[in-house]
């Protein structure tokens, strides 16, 4: 479904070559937003978007370095591993000035990566916060949801998202653009409470193993109508 507030909205996908924002970058594309899949090195990225494109039946996607994506986006998320947060966020900084930031990233320590590990920051997401500035508003979301389940444009994931955020107004944005990913996003408050979301990304590989499964996911109860 294509709405008249998507087509106005540009996403850049940081990280957007890996699974998790290769799903994220297809769904919001099919949804009718125009979304720019970012890399560090620019072929990288186009001839991903390409591979995308040739899956979705269309052209959807563009590929662009990390800073050109930035540019020209309104909206950015930032899909990386943890060992590439710090650099990643330092090189488009300049750029992301007044804009939402997503980031998806989860504190990981490999090889370790079903134990829960906190930074000395305590979260990915409040470090992308203090290196951004308070020009930068940062949101928490997606941590929890398997890129095993995100990478069929077409197949629903059964897992609800929690959305956190120091500024309202922007994590009612991201939790549209939940919406139109296809899951349910919830106000889980505060930024500094992406401290439990990003922990439950641990907690979730080792269940994933432990049970012989792939793409475990949460649910939040009692919310029905």
């Amino acid at each position: 479904m294509v709405d008249n507030e998507s087509t106005l909205v540009t996403i850049a996908v940081l990280g957007g070559t890996g699974k998790e924002g290769s799903g994220l970058a297809m769904r919001w594309a099919l949804h009718g937003y125009r979304v720019i899949i970012g890399s560090r090195d620019a072929a990288k990225a186009t001839a991903r978007a390409a591979e995308l494109n040739a899956q979705l039946g269309g052209e959807y996607l563009t590929g662009m370095d990390n800073t050109t994506a930035a540019q020209q986006a309104n909206l950015v998320v930032v899909s990386v591993p943890y060992q590439a947060h710090h650099d990643t966020l330092m090189g488009v900084r300049e750029h992301l000035s007044g804009k939402i930031v997503i980031d998806v990233t989860v504190p990981l320590k490999p090889p370790q990566v079903r134990t829960v590990h906190v930074p000395d920051s305590k979260a990915a997401a409040l470090e992308a916060q203090a290196i951004l500035g308070a020009g930068v508003r940062v949101v928490s979301a997606f941590q929890n949801v398997s890129s095993e389940k995100m990478g069929d444009a077409q197949t629903e994931v059964q897992c609800d998202v929690l959305v956190t955020g120091d500024d309202e107004g922007a994590k009612d944005e991201v939790i549209k653009l939940v919406e139109a990913a296809g899951m349910r996003g919830f106000d889980a408050g505060p930024l500094v409470n992406s401290v439990a979301a990003e922990s439950l990304t641990p907690v979730l590989l080792y269940m994933n193993k432990r049970y012989g499964k792939k793409g475990l996911g949460i649910r939040i109860t009692g919310l029905e109508a």
